[in-house]
This record gives C-alpha cells, sequence and structure tokens, in this order.
C-alpha cells in the first residue's frame, strides 16, 4: 500500500456498507411503514424513518462514490462513519434502556450491525493513521 493508496480491502468494505445501507434506505424511504411492520417494529413515525434512510443514502453513496479516493478522502469518510455508527449505538442502548418493552430481534440485529462497523471503521482509521 502506498502512502496516497487506500487498501483495496478497505474499498470491498465500502462497497459492502454501500449494498447494505442502500438495502435498509429503499425500504425504509418508500414503504417504512411495511417495512418497520414486517420487522415487528414497536413504534413507526415515518417521518422520522425517511430521515434515518436519507442518512443511509447519503453515507451508502458517498460510501461507493468514495471508494477510489485517497487516503486523506478515506480518513475523513471513516471519521464521518465511525461518528455516525457511534451515536447509532448510544441512541439505541438509550432506547433500549428507557423504554419498558422488549428489545425485538430486529432492533438487536440492528444494534450489532452498528456495533460491527463501528469497529471496522475504527480498526480501519487507525491502520490508515499509520500511513
Amino acid at each position: 500500500m502506498t502512502e496516497n493508496k487506500s487498501p483495496s480491502s478497505l474499498k470491498v468494505w465500502f462497497i459492502i456498507h454501500f449494498i447494505i445501507d442502500i438495502t435498509f434506505a429503499i425500504p425504509l424511504f418508500l414503504f417504512p411503514n411495511a417495512f418497520l411492520d414486517l420487522m415487528e417494529w414497536h413504534t413507526i413515525d415515518p417521518f422520522a424513518t425517511r430521515i434515518v434512510a436519507a442518512a443511509l443514502f447519503g453515507i451508502g453513496i458517498e460510501s461507493y462514490l468514495g471508494r477510489n479516493a485517497n487516503i486523506e478522502t478515506y480518513r475523513n469518510m471513516l471519521n464521518l462513519k465511525i461518528i455516525w455508527s457511534a451515536a447509532v449505538i448510544i441512541g439505541v442502548i438509550l432506547t433500549i434502556l428507557q423504554t419498558s418493552y422488549s428489545t425485538t430481534l430486529a432492533e438487536g440485529l440492528l444494534l450489532l450491525t452498528f456495533i460491527f462497523f463501528n469497529i471496522l471503521w475504527i480498526y480501519w482509521r487507525i491502520r490508515i493513521n499509520k500511513l
């Protein structure tokens, strides 16, 4: 890996992230009630759901568009991904702690997915920082 060239495996993770984000963003944006009802979500707010979908579109599409970027651009994109995933993790944990209903499988899987990606992005941010 040269000083200004990004690792090919990080590019692959950005493409995987794009696919996952878009896979969830489309139904959340177009059919929020039906999609979340299918996942047995407790409370559905189409307004807030579409805002989340918009964030997924933005971050996911930028992952794809920026996959061939230089190292400095990757640093910036990783910072955004780390902040976004950490905020989601904290928000989900606070919601679980502050509500009286039981957590659904979908909510638990969502939390685990964001934890996985947060760890992955932190790993890559540290690795790129060493270049």
